[in-house]
């Protein structure tokens, strides 16, 4: 394991949400795992007038995030951990001179000898991204003649090809690409990471990983959940940009890449980019209207309860076509995947909140058993992301008796099953990677932009094609049925359930 360093993780944004419910309490399970450095400050910096203390009470001692994570620690560890955090108010603007800040950055440096290492967590809308970026620069402070200075921003990266390039631009006039991590907290799931375990040290899943043993690939990413009070933002977003073009392409990588050099980040990356350029890009409105289909949940009931269709939802235009649900049909232009078709599904207001990968494997040329409960039915590899994380085989077996009747049968593995059950959650398997320098499960530049170069033709098409359309499905339901009409000859989605072993018919609405 890499040795994590004496530094300083200064959160900008930090009286917002994301730092009480996620990085703070990501980084208490690292103190109380003692993976964090000894010498290690936090120092919040937002437009909020906070002293030390009432930041210490707001994101530490009286968090409601951290509740069920220090039900078991003592008083005194919690205000040891507590003593780590500092706050700097900015004032009125982010494009204010940094001199004030530069110093308390200093202070604290020779204070606690955090060694001039510093990570910068830009938790705050991308368009303060570049500006925090120069007027840090302006302070030298992303200089590396002594210690190192890392800078970690979040999605959305990007809201086209074109935003996309002018922000990696705007990042790499003040810093180098190599100082840039680009979060995306899906790659921090270890579900996903597997992915990449499954596939290169098993023998018996990489040689059948290819056109010749694979019929389709099928990803389902679902949240039962509605837009809640995020409206404003999805309105402008959609599921596209929300879920396709960061996470979902993320996963569609691990499994088209070829196999890397070595573990290392430079190569992993280098084959994950190979991997989302390969896609191939739908352009005309034929291919795009016969290999696309985006939906809007509307309001129905649900156990009883009333809920909201997605243009009743506070901040959201009462004639939107923005998508809450996108499915993509598409092709990946290499030897391995040649005409082997992808079939990507995310929705809100889903019967349940899954993710989840299924590898479908070609039938057998010659059906010997062909009265079998096996006919028409493929072997399948599922890779739960979440929830119930884990790895479900679909194969067929003989039923006892006389004859040779075939049925399906599971073979699974669950990580809850595990007997050291401690698995890292996202934000502290990537804090801890950044603090250590470990940029594998980050996104380069280049990754971001071979994204979107796939994803814009399709949101170009949504919003000015001639012959597109938005279809409604009821909230609780499997989304449109419109989007059957992906699926080659009598192929169905595979609707999945809570558990991973489940195999329901489709949800019905009470």
């Amino acid at each position: 394991m890499n040795k994590t360093a004496n530094q300083m993780l200064v959160i900008f944004g930090a009286s917002g949400d994301l730092t009480a419910r996620k990085l703070v309490p990501a980084l208490f399970n690292l103190y109380k795992a003692k993976q964090l450095p000894e010498n290690f400050v936090v120092l919040g910096v937002s437009r909020s007038n906070m002293t030390d203390g009432e930041f210490r009470r707001k994101v530490v001692q009286e968090s409601t995030y951290l509740k069920d994570k220090v039900k078991d620690a003592s008083s005194d560890f919690i205000n040891t951990f507590a003593d780590k955090f500092f706050y700097e108010d900015l004032g009125e603007d982010y494009n204010k001179v940094y001199n004030k800040l530069a110093t308390r950055i200093s202070d604290l440096n020779n204070k606690f000898s955090t060694g001039e290492n510093y990570i910068f967590y830009l938790s705050t809308p991308p368009s303060l991204y570049e500006v925090i970026a120069k007027n840090l620069s302006e302070q030298g402070l992303n200089n590396e003649t002594n210690g190192w200075k890392r800078i970690i921003v979040e999605k959305p990266f990007g809201y086209s090809l074109e935003t996309a390039k002018k922000l990696n631009i705007g990042l790499q006039t003040y810093f180098n690409e190599s100082q840039i991590y680009r979060i995306d907290h899906y790659l921090g799931k270890e579900t996903v990471q597997n992915l990449l375990v499954t596939r290169f040290s098993n023998s018996i899943f990489e040689p059948l990983w290819n056109r010749n043993y694979i019929h389709h690939i099928e990803i389902t990413n679902a949240e039962s959940v509605g837009v809640e009070k995020r409206g404003g933002y999805y309105d402008k977003s959609g599921a596209l940009r929300d879920m396709f073009q960061n996470h979902l392409l993320q996963i569609v990588s691990l499994i088209v890449m070829e196999p890397p050099i070595d573990a290392s980040a430079q190569e992993i990356r280098n084959e994950k980019v190979k991997a989302l350029k390969s896609l191939r890009i739908m352009r005309d409105e034929e291919t795009l209207y016969n290999n696309t289909v985006r939906g809007q949940y509307l309001a129905s009931v649900i156990d009883g309860k009333k809920v909201k269709g997605y243009r009743e939802e506070e901040g959201v235009d009462p004639n939107s076509k923005t998508e809450t649900y996108a499915a993509i049909k598409f092709f990946v232009d290499n030897w391995r995947w040649k005409d082997v078709p992808f079939y990507v599904r995310t929705a809100k207001r889903m019967p349940t909140k899954v993710t989840e990968v299924v590898i479908h494997f070609k039938s057998p040329h010659h059906q010997v058993f062909k009265n079998s409960d096996m006919n028409n039915k493929d072997n399948q590899l599922i890779i739960r992301i979440q929830p119930d994380e884990g790895i479900l085989i679909k194969f067929g077996v003989k039923v006892p008796g006389q004859g040779f009747t075939v049925e399906r049968a599971n073979l699974d593995f669950y990580y809850s099953n595990l007997a050291d059950n401690n698995v890292m959650d996202a934000y502290e398997r990537l804090l801890l990677d950044a603090m250590q320098g470990d940029a594998t499960l980050y996104a380069r530049a280049d990754e971001v932009e071979a994204a979107w170069e796939f994803v814009d033709p399709i949101l170009d098409y949504w919003k000015n094609g001639s012959d597109v359309n938005i279809y409604g499905y009821s909230s609780g339901v499997w989304g449109p049925t419109n989007s059957d009409r992906l699926l080659e000859g009598d192929l169905k989605w595979r609707n999945p359930g809570e558990n991973l072993a489940d195999d329901p018919g489709f949800c019905v609405i009470k």
